[in-house]
Formats: C-alpha cells, sequence, structure tokens
C-alpha cells in the first residue's frame, strides 16, 4: 500500500518570525494525524530553525535544491552531505522553475537526484510539460524523456527510494489547475512507463501532483487513483490552506 504524501514548496518565501508562526500552526492543525506522511522543503538558510520547529512533530523537512557535486569550488551551492548536518528527508529536484530559469537539463537534474539518494535523502523529482507542449501534443514525450534520463543514470530500482512530483508548467502559479482526470491521465502513464520496466516499483512509486492545489480542489484530485498527494507551492505559506489540504489527503 502507497503512503500518502503532502509536500510544501515554500520557494522563496519567509522569514524567521512567519516561519515559526506558519509552523506553529501547522504542528497544531495536524498533531495526531498519521495516515499519512507531511512535509515542508524550505530556503536553505532556515533548515536550522525549521528542524528545531518540527524535530518533535509528524512533520519532515526537506530543501528545495541540492548540488549533484560532492563538494569544491562551486560558489553558493550546496551539497547533499550540507542537507545531512541538517537532517532533511526530502530534497526537491528537477522543479520546472530551477529547469526554466537556470538551464538545468535532464542530465544535471538526473545527476542531482543520484547525489541526494547517494546521501540518503529522499529526492522529490519533478517532472511536467509546457503549456506549448501540451498543446503540441507531446507531453508523454517530454515526461518520458525526463524520466528515463533518471533511470539510465540510477537505475529503475531507484526510484524505490524517491518520490516523484508530476507539475504541468502551465498549471504552476497561474491558477489554472489540470482538471483530475487529466492529472490522472498523467500519473497513469508515469506509472505506466516505470511498469515496463519493474512493475513492483510502479506499484509502490509515490507519485505527487504539483499544480496549483489549493483547499478547495485538493480532495477532487486526492481521491484519484494514481494521485498520492501533492507538492504545494502557495498554499503552503497558509497555514489553514496547507492543513485543510493535508486533511483533505486523510479523507
Amino acid at each position: 500500500m502507497r503512503r500518502k504524501l503532502v509536500a510544501g514548496n515554500w520557494k522563496m518565501h519567509g522569514n524567521l518570525v512567519t516561519n515559526k508562526q506558519l509552523l506553529d500552526e501547522v504542528i497544531n492543525g495536524l498533531q495526531g494525524s498519521r495516515d499519512a506522511d507531511y512535509a515542508v522543503c524550505v530556503p536553505y538558510p532556515y533548515l536550522p530553525s525549521v528542524k528545531s520547529s518540527l524535530q518533535n512533530s509528524n512533520i519532515a523537512w526537506g530543501a528545495q535544491n541540492v548540488s549533484q557535486h560532492e563538494k569544491g569550488a562551486y560558489t553558493g551551492e550546496i551539497s547533499a552531505s550540507m542537507l545531512n548536518d541538517f537532517e532533511c528527508r526530502y530534497v526537491i529536484v528537477g522543479h520546472s522553475e530551477r529547469r526554466a530559469l537556470y538551464g538545468e537539463s535532464s542530465l544535471i537534474v538526473a545527476e542531482k537526484y543520484l547525489a541526494a539518494q547517494k546521501s540518503g535523502i529522499i529526492p522529490i523529482l519533478c517532472v511536467g510539460e509546457t503549456l506549448e507542449q501540451r498543446e503540441s501534443g507531446v507531453t508523454e514525450r517530454i515526461i518520458e524523456e525526463q524520466l528515463t534520463a533518471v533511470i539510465n543514470l540510477s537505475g529503475v530500482e531507484s526510484l524505490q527510494k524517491a518520490v516523484i512530483a508530476y507539475e504541468p508548467v502551465w498549471a504552476i502559479g497561474t491558477g489554472k489547475t489540470a482538471t483530475p482526470q487529466q492529472a490522472q491521465d498523467v500519473h497513469t502513464f508515469i506509472r505506466s512507463v516505470i511498469s515496463k520496466l519493474d512493475s513492483n516499483t510502479a506499484k509502490e512509486l509515490i507519485i505527487l501532483y504539483g499544480g496549483s492545489v489549493k483547499a478547495n480542489n485538493a480532495a477532487e484530485l486526492f481521491v484519484m487513483p494514481d494521485i498520492d498527494g501533492g507538492l504545494i507551492g502557495g498554499a503552503s505559506l497558509v497555514a489553514s490552506d496547507f492543513v485543510a489540504i493535508c486533511q483533505a489527503m486523510q479523507n
């Protein structure tokens, strides 16, 4: 039975005061909830304080990016071993913003995925298509290419210690959301790609949906059989919204 997961991606938001207020409310709202897993992926500077706030709660923490390199002359980069110092359980790799704004290729994303796993951190691998790609009918080809880069480098069995997040780029921060059936169709496709290589890994693979999930649409998305939770952006910055989304997963 696949474990459900809701992970917040704070992106470049927050400060010490508002972070603590947000986490206190989320901890309160999710106290005693054990039917699913919960996490927040936060900016690097806040890992120490977030760890301090969450270490006795049922909420895990992680980072939003990681270097593919173990160490060296890479000014401004953060290695997986550094994330380990703060006991990160998760790290997001391949987010569409990293691919689009910072030119991260599928090979670089695959290398970051491998670096995370070597350090025992669970990568949340983001895959997804742009609006132009969807309208051109190449959604499945794009996603399969993104998956294949990782599988070629780390092996399909590595997905047993990973999470995939499908994020239609056209539905991130735009207010648009894939319909539950559109999301389900892509999740089914992702699972089918993996199943051709390893059916057991495909069955157990956690696949999140990550395109403008809100409190008012979470339940209809999460009821879909191949949607195992959400990677939540803006709504993870509002405690009541994030808690409501997590509770929709429980229900």
